[in-house]
């Protein structure tokens, strides 16, 4: 066995490359072929007052989700029908005012060629990616987009993988160009992904992690030092505010500040607050994005920010273990 090991190896490397330079190649001729079509197929979607409905049947199903699924999370609503279900009821999630696009190597999925004259008396449009421009598919869509492929990677030529590496490729083209058309986001993105990491940077905001009220360390430039302290240890954020009248910012005094406290001759018991805390700290505004205290710690290599109003008063606190937790970091 271990004799033919090796063998064995180059042989599935030589397939694997083959495999992929088949696909690598239906994609690349999908670019020779983009024409007129591509953009009928844009604006037939661009002008739909309804939303976006993909099917297909067994391999395609699992493609056409795929692109329903892109075209959701960029700006064009769209769903999966399964095209079996459809035929038992579930056709009436179409509407006049919906864009079909059907999926079929074949262009004769006997699933798919059911509904569709259904569908096209009911008034929607109907977008057809196949790899049979004189399929039935082809002849009874507004708009037939072809996804046929020299040959499948496949070496028995029988498992779909080439013609769905193109039309998974293709419906990820239309759904790109349809978010450069309608000028969609990165903040546009994050509204579709609030649980993800961008949703995360671009929806949090510090007013959303900030410490507020009875858990905002702050102290009256009055205070002594000792009071400054037990105010940290209490709310436990390494760090106090040191405020004036109507709680506006005159300092903030942290472990760094203490440190070097220290240092100093002078009696420690006695000394107010005011003598040793850090003058114009570094401020964020609760409005701001958490991305941007992050950055803000990051070039100031500080583990914190207060944070104020306009007017400069304060009304919260935050650290870098707030932004960790939050998942922004």
């Amino acid at each position: 066995m271990n004799a033919t090991e090796p063998t064995s190896n180059r042989n599935a490397l030589d397939l694997a490359r083959q495999v992929l330079s088949i696909e690598a190649k239906a994609v690349e001729a999908l670019i020779g072929r983009l024409d007129d079509k591509f953009t009928s197929a844009l604006q037939l979607i661009l002008h739909c007052r309804g939303r976006v409905v993909v099917s297909g049947m067994g391999k395609s199903g699992h493609i056409a989700r795929k692109i329903a699924s892109t075209m959701a999370s960029t700006g064009t609503p769209a769903f999966f029908v399964h095209p079996g279900e459809a035929s038992h009821g579930d056709l009436g999630m179409i509407t006049a005012d919906d864009v079909l696009i059907a999926l079929s190597n074949s262009g004769e999925s006997p699933e798919l060629l059911t509904i569709l004259p259904i569908v096209k008396r009911r008034g929607a449009k109907l977008i057809a990616m196949t790899g049979n421009p004189a399929s039935s598919m082809a002849r009874e869509a507004d708009v037939h987009l072809d996804v046929s492929v020299a040959q499948e990677a496949c070496p028995l030529g029988l498992a779909p993988t080439a013609s769905t590496t193109a039309a998974l490729a293709l419906g990820d083209a239309l759904a790109i160009a349809l978010l450069d058309v309608r000028g969609f986001g990165a903040e546009d993105f994050a509204r579709s992904h609030p649980g993800g990491a961008l949703g995360r940077r671009l929806l949090v905001h510090v007013g959303d992690l900030m410490h507020s009220g009875d858990t905002l360390p702050k102290v009256p430039e009055t205070a002594l030092l000792t009071e400054a302290l037990l105010e940290m240890s209490r709310k436990g954020l390494g760090m106090t505010a040191v405020v004036g009248d109507s709680d506006r910012l005159l300092g903030l005094f942290t472990d760094g500040d203490l440190r070097r406290a220290l240092d100093k001759t002078f009696d420690i018991r006695a000394a107010r607050v005011a003598e040793v805390m850090t003058r114009n700290p570094r401020t964020i505004g609760p409005d701001k994005l958490a991305a941007e205290a992050v950055q803000m710690m990051d070039q100031h290599k500080v583990n914190g920010l207060l944070v104020v109003d306009a007017d400069d008063r304060l009304v919260g606190a935050l650290n870098m273990h707030d932004l960790l937790r939050a998942g922004v970091v």
